[in-house]
């Protein structure tokens, strides 16, 4: 299979990975020459790897767990890819504790290349994943962007797992389930995605700045609040 059916079959394989029972890390490594992946969720009271393909990566999760400090975390702050292709040449500099506790676990012998992806979704940070690979290797242009846009994929699921996608809109009036439609049907405009994406976000949005899905989507209603690309959600006009 050439790389760009199997960019396909990994984007469609996220999109069931629920469905079908699957590691979300399983697709990233059939794109990419790696020897493992983790997925981690690094924001709020669920910080935890979601998915890892062995033993390696979930240590190497665990190390920027403890530590604070990492790819992951650089990844996650910055939404841009890290990649670390000598990761023996770079890697002390870059993140000194982190380099230290793989030497200290003596996995540093296995990880020639690191690289991490962040995962979000409109304004909410989530966390990233990792991959590492033996021998010191440079990604191309193409595997980064596709790498990257399995990312933006596993972000949805990752969110969907977190918020419990049950479609609920809370206890909600008909007036208030008529903003809150409205409010769906804006941001699908917006972004362009399904509506039970658009109204995930909105739970999303919610969920993080600690309000009701009926506030958020008077905000949106009314204008005060958009999540069109350029724009910063829940700044006010």
């Amino acid at each position: 299979m050439d790389g760009r059916r199997k960019f396909e079959a990994a984007k469609r394989a996220i999109s069931l990975a629920d469905e079908r029972e699957l590691k979300l890390v399983d697709p990233f490594l059939s794109v990419l020459p790696v020897e493992g992946a983790a997925l981690s969720v690094l924001v709020g009271p669920g910080q935890a790897t979601v998915s890892s393909s062995n033993a390696t990566a979930a240590r190497i999760d665990e190390l920027q767990f403890d530590l604070g400090e990492g790819p992951c975390w650089d990844a996650m702050s910055t939404r841009r890819p890290v990649l670390r292709p000598d990761f023996a040449l770079v890697g002390s500099e870059d993140w000194p504790l982190f380099n230290e506790g793989v030497r200290r676990d003596g996995i540093h012998e296995e990880i020639g290349a690191l690289y991490a992806f962040p995962l979000y979704v409109g304004s909410l940070d989530l966390g990233a994943v990792d991959l590492y690979a033996s021998a010191p290797r440079e990604l191309q242009g193409t595997e980064v962007r596709r790498v990257s846009k399995l990312a933006e994929l596993a972000s949805w699921q990752v969110l969907r797992r977190i918020l419990g996608d049950d479609g609920s809109e809370e206890d909600l009036s008909p007036l208030s389930r008529r903003d809150v439609h409205q409010a769906t049907g804006m941001v699908l405009a917006q972004l362009n995605i399904s509506a039970n994406d658009a109204l995930l976000l909105l739970r999303a949005h919610a969920f993080s700045s600690g309000r009701s899905v009926m506030d958020v989507a008077a905000d949106v209603v009314e204008r005060r609040l958009d999540f069109s690309p350029g724009q910063t959600p829940g700044a006010g006009d």
